[in-house]
């Protein structure tokens, strides 16, 4: 069944070479540039991925771990502690995610939790895939997600869902937006509970979880060329999680077993202010920006508190853009500057680790360079220099390219350069004798290029492509187990860590009924010449979606394969060795019928096939799950 699955899976991509969600014609890349102009999906040279709102309500997506799984280059690797995204084989902290602007990562951990990020009403989501460093500094060595929810101008109304179903899930969703004059408003909460399944092989302790958060955009313009806007968000989640047993005598040691009154509780507030103004007939822009992220998270282990810290970054930005040019013929100038703090204290409860308070200050210093020719040619760069009072300064680049012709070929490239800075826990440790920290390492180093090739139909209505991607990542750091004790410590490794690989993408609308979108991705990724793990050469995705006329109500099938992959175990005996994990197939189904013009009934089934499968060694994944719910929109 799997082998028929996955050749099904890989047929379709290979013979639509589809991928999710791609933006139409006209839509803007907003994340692409420094201005807020963004560049046009269809001029931009490197590779990006659009998921509308369209696509998160047909797969009814709830996390967005979840559908970023139908993203080319990507790949989820959830547990309950943490939700990792790798991108193009890159590590999971080697990702910056943005949501409305603002940096979300921890600064202890340095990346963050997708499992936190509950779907709301009216988002959407930004990829863009390759390195970012120009643009946005430490992090964007994989590339950037940024998820966006909708202002009160862009989706003005009432919308509330509420669902349950399986493992004693309940999900709700709220929205309101709304413009009054020259102002404008949105407020989002969304809550998402399960008393879950056990992740443990043979297990029987069922994880429960509990996700909540809100959103506040507020958007003032007194004038035509002034606007105020600001930002809100808060995020809470606490949620069970079982550990790994380290008794060397014991028959399950190196596996993950139940773990009773083990859990975490992760805070988060996030907050935004901007002003933004345009002279000389909107020609040159400025944009003053202030932003905050306060984490916190608590860990409990068998009952006992035995973990915590906390962390804030805070950064303002001035962003300045020159338009010019005559005719077809536009040129864009883009200045940036971005001074960061990142603070950090261990909040250890047992002792075993020093609890003051330290910080990182950089400042970022951006040039960028658009030129657009026409309808069909593009070319971009931009360069950036960080100058870090912890780590040696860094100077990163970005070029890129595009040049479509009038038989709806596009061919583009680009190349790029990105660094990681070390994160605290990294630097000083979390736990004195378990996990030492390493002041001295240096930044993660990574560059790369790509070149891709796509195909237009219909008027845009389908597309098929093709990319290949190259990268060369240096200076990784790794963890090392120094003797007698074989006490963790992480270090810079000196050899050099390759990613390539091939994506295929596109997108087909047929009529007004269906919408298919499919992807699939080949990535090699060693180091010194030895495959890394959790990176699975071959991962596919197809997603169909049917509505019915006057949109009454539709269906979305979603299918999705992860290959065999390579993780590392430290059974029996400490010494780490290989295990393979076997490929899966898991089927989705969802639908949706309107009952009224403004009530619809909704239902999916995920894990249809009930397919027993491990995305990590040992920890068993959910089966089987059936929800229901409705939702109303005014």
């Amino acid at each position: 069944m799997k082998n028929l699955l996955y050749a099904s899976t890989a047929a379709i991509a290979g013979s639509l070479i589809a991928a999710p969600a791609l933006a139409e014609e006209g839509d803007i890349i907003v994340t692409a540039t420094r201005d807020g102009d963004g560049i046009d999906r269809n001029t931009y040279g490197g590779s990006a991925t659009i998921i509308d709102e369209e696509a998160l309500e047909r797969r009814q997506a709830r996390t967005i771990a979840d559908v970023l799984r139908d993203v080319p280059g990507l790949a989820v690797s959830p547990i309950s502690g943490l939700a990792q995204v790798r991108m193009r084989g890159a590590e999971g902290n080697h990702t910056l995610v943005l949501i409305d602007g603002i940096e979300v990562s921890d600064p202890y951990y340095g990346e963050f939790d997708f499992g936190t990020l509950i779907v709301d009403d009216a988002a959407r989501i930004e990829v863009l895939r390759g390195q970012q460093g120009a643009l946005y500094g430490s992090d964007a060595i994989g590339g950037v997600i940024h998820y966006i929810t909708a202002s009160g101008a862009e989706a003005p109304g009432y919308r509330f869902r509420a669902e349950a179903g399986s493992f004693g899930t309940f999900n709700a969703g709220a929205r309101a937006g709304g413009v009054a004059g020259d102002f404008d408003y949105a407020a989002t909460a969304t809550l998402a509970s399960t008393e879950g399944t056990s992740d443990a092989r043979g297990g029987d302790r069922d994880l429960a979880r509990l996700s909540l958060a809100g959103t506040v955009k507020l958007g003032w313009s007194p004038t035509d060329t002034l606007r105020l806007s600001a930002v809100g968000r808060y995020a809470r989640t606490e949620a069970d999680f079982n550990g790994t047993d380290y008794d060397p005598a014991s028959p399950t040691f190196g596996f993950t077993i139940d773990t009773p009154g083990t859990y975490f509780n992760n805070e988060a507030w996030y907050g935004l202010v901007r002003a933004e103004f345009a002279a000389i007939d909107g020609r040159w822009t400025h944009d003053l920006s202030a932003q905050i992220a306060d984490t916190e998270r608590k860990g409990t282990e068998y009952f006992t508190p035995s973990y915590g810290d906390e962390g804030q970054r805070t950064k303002a930005s001035y962003v300045t853009a020159f338009r010019f040019g005559t005719g077809a013929v536009q040129h864009r100038l883009t200045a940036a500057a971005d001074l960061e703090r990142e603070e950090y204290r261990n909040t250890d409860p047992t002792g075993y680790a020093f609890t003051g308070k330290r910080h990182t200050d950089n400042l970022g210093l951006v040039g960028q360079y658009d030129l657009t020719i026409g309808d069909n040619a593009a070319i971009g760069a931009a360069i950036r220099h960080d100058d870090n009072d912890r780590f040696r300064n860094a100077t990163t680049y970005r070029v890129q390219g595009s040049y479509a012709f009038a038989s709806g070929t596009r061919v583009r490239t680009a190349a790029g350069s990105g660094i990681k800075n070390p994160g605290f826990n990294e630097l000083y440790g979390y736990v004195d004798g378990r996990y030492t920290g390493n002041p001295d390492l240096d930044p993660e180093r990574s560059e790369g290029w790509e070149i891709g090739v796509e195909q237009s139909f219909d008027g845009n209505r389908s597309r098929i492509g093709i990319t290949y991607f190259d990268t060369v990542l240096t200076d990784e750091i790794y963890t090392v187990y120094l003797p007698p004790e074989y006490e963790a410590s992480p270090a810079n490794r000196d050899t050099k860590s390759k990613q390539r690989g091939i994506e295929l993408f596109g997108e087909a609308r047929i009529g007004e009924a269906w919408r298919i979108d499919a992807a699939y991705t080949y990535t090699s990724a060693r180091e010194d010449g030895d495959k890394e793990v959790r990176r699975a050469p071959h991962i596919a995705s197809l997603n169909v979606g049917w509505q019915a006329p006057d949109d009454r109500g539709g269906a979305n099938l979603t299918v999705r394969y992860n290959g065999k992959q390579d993780d590392v175990t430290y059974a029996p005996d400490w010494s780490p060795r290989t295990v393979t994990l076997d490929d899966f197939v898991l089927v989705n189904l969802a639908a949706e019928w309107k009952l009224t013009n403004a009530l619809s009934a909704f239902g999916r089934i995920e894990n249809l096939l009930d397919t027993d499968y491990e995305e990590l060694f040992s920890y068993r994944s959910p089966g089987r799950a059936a929800y229901a719910g409705v939702k109303a929109r005014f």
